[in-house]
């Protein structure tokens, strides 16, 4: 494809753009890392850390911000360039010209179980040995690969993709254009016992998981329904691999938690929260709309609307920051200390 094809079909992401192609207009014919990008493939560069690798990338063409410095040096090199307000979602659109995920026959496997009270949707593909139960309701369009297990009266979405070994327990409810990853169980009981004097007494988890639509869960990721009531899931949320959403958990739209996290019952999510890898948030705990947690955080108490937060437990990152620098001198600290009370020893 040549490059200024590429550009026109990128659309809205080069709107208003500006294309220099220099003395040709190169075939790309794939795209890499600006890094790792050689003859004939496409790239994208930024203001800051990657910046100072337009001068040695092998690319032949690059998506690159308003900066007449990397836009100089694209032109020195004889690389094609063509500006945009948003270089890496530009790229993001661009792999998809080139790379387009699999995607099974639109047909049913002769080994799935599929029960006679399943209501299938127009377009479906469904794969080996999947297992469809009672009264359960698949959208139109919908994917479903190999090993698949859907308990009774469940719902799943128009054009929603159920990738392989997953299980979506009974009288869940995924929306459209949803993606759960390899492993992931939606539905699954949550941890919900009751001390007595014999021991630890099973409280029925009855309630149900909701997952509205363009919500995407990663490999191996939990997402448990409560006792009573629902645990939900706000549309477009993004959640990574590896993490566990207690029940009875309300998750606002448009949030995206890293690998490893962490939600304890009954938390409390607003809307475009993001959550870095490995954080761990407890049982009640409210956090407002737009707030970000740090990585390995612990959060112990609510957080406000805005907060950016990090530190075991949890506080404002800017008094973080502080203490951590106050951390490192603590060896020098301790050992002015010592000094002081030696002198006052000795008067």
């Amino acid at each position: 494809m040549k490059f200024s094809d590429l550009v026109h079909k990128l659309g809205n992401a080069a709107t208003n753009s500006s294309l220099s192609i220099n003395d040709n207009d190169p075939d790309i014919a794939g795209v890499a890392a600006i890094d790792k990008a050689i003859l004939h493939q496409l790239s994208y560069a930024e203001v800051g850390k990657y910046a100072a690798k337009v001068a040695t990338t092998g690319a032949s063409a690059l998506i690159l911000p308003a900066n007449p410095t990397l836009q100089t040096n694209a032109t020195e090199r004889g690389i094609a360039w063509v500006e945009v307000g948003n270089p890496r979602l530009a790229f993001a659109q661009a792999i998809a010209l080139f790379y387009q995920p699999f995607k099974p026959a639109r047909s049913v496997h002769p080994t799935a179980v599929i029960d006679p009270s399943a209501q299938l949707g127009q377009n479906v593909a469904i794969g080996a040995h999947v297992v469809i139960g009672a009264s359960v309701k698949l959208g139109n369009d919908v994917i479903i690969h190999p090993n698949v297990v859907i308990y009774p009266e469940s719902q799943i979405g128009d054009r929603t993709v159920l990738h392989a070994n997953c299980s979506i327990q009974e009288r869940t409810q995924i929306g459209a254009d949803c993606m759960i990853h390899c492993g992931a169980v939606i539905g699954s009981e949550g941890f919900g016992f009751v001390p007595t004097r014999e021991g630890w007494l099973k409280m029925e988890q009855s309630g149900y998981t909701v997952l509205e639509d363009g919500v995407e869960v990663g490999a191996n990721s939990n997402i448990d329904r409560p006792a009573v009531g629902e645990t939900r899931v706000g549309r477009n949320t993004k959640i990574d691999n590896l993490v566990q959403i207690g029940h009875g958990c309300q998750i606002g739209h448009g949030c995206a938690f890293a690998a490893h996290v962490g939600l304890a019952g009954g938390t409390t999510i607003g809307n475009r929260v993001i959550l870095a890898g490995q954080v761990g948030v407890g049982n009640e705990i409210t956090i407002g709309d737009g707030a970000i947690v740090s990585a390995k955080a612990g959060v112990t108490q609510d957080v406000p609307a805005g907060r950016t937060v990090s530190g075991y437990p949890a506080v404002d990152h800017k008094v973080f920051l502080k203490s951590s620098i106050l951390y490192s001198r603590l060896s020098e600290m301790y050992q002015a200390i010592k000094k002081l009370q030696k002198r006052l020893d000795e008067k």
